[in-house]
């Protein structure tokens, strides 16, 4: 059996992560390939309902999510992972763990996540309005406010979210995902 791969989606809240996953996972589906989405908001929502986003939290979340993606993926399910992942030591494990993988960064300034963050309708299972709250006081865990987020230092793929839609960062990972598989003959 044919080991699966695994596209880690991370950025700032708001840098499109979600919107991509699913834009990617609608062009693999129209080329007939299939993929599972692990969503970190979904997860957490399970293994902590009534999240803190402190540290140790974190580290709980992410060393699951990169758990199930290395189980999945060593059993032939190719992932995405749609989480910010805001310290590199999380995505970092998955890349030690997971033959197969490729991480993308989703480049987006501050501002203009936070803005498409206070008037999006759809919170893909996030919490709303965090940067309000972080700015407000409120809450001091947001990555690129309250917490750390710290970018990838050599991503397979590194997309500018603020002048491409999210179909255009789709077609870019796609591509890299198709070179990546073709080396290896199997996608």
């Amino acid at each position: 059996m044919r080991e699966g791969w695994c596209v880690w989606i991370t950025g700032l809240p708001g840098s499109g992560k979600s919107v991509t996953s699913e834009a990617l996972l609608r062009l693999l589906e129209h080329k007939g390939i299939i993929a599972q989405i692990l969503s970190s908001d979904a997860l957490r929502k399970i293994l902590t309902p009534n999240p803190t986003y402190s540290l140790e939290e974190r580290d709980i979340v992410y060393a699951t999510l990169v758990y199930i993606a290395e189980l999945l993926t060593k059993n032939g399910v190719n992932v995405i992972i749609d989480a910010t992942g805001n310290l590199r030591r999380y995505r970092e494990a998955a890349r030690e763990k997971i033959q197969n993988f490729i991480e993308v960064y989703l480049c987006c300034p501050l501002e203009i996540c936070m803005a498409r963050e206070s008037n999006r309708t759809r919170t893909y299972g996030a919490p709303a309005k965090i940067y309000e709250k972080a700015l407000r006081g409120e809450t001091l865990t947001v990555p690129g406010v309250g917490q750390p987020y710290e970018a990838p230092l050599n991503p397979e793929v590194i997309i500018d979210t603020s002048t491409l839609t999210p179909e255009q960062a789709a077609e870019k990972i796609l591509n890299a995902i198709l070179e990546k598989c073709s080396q290896k003959n199997e996608v």
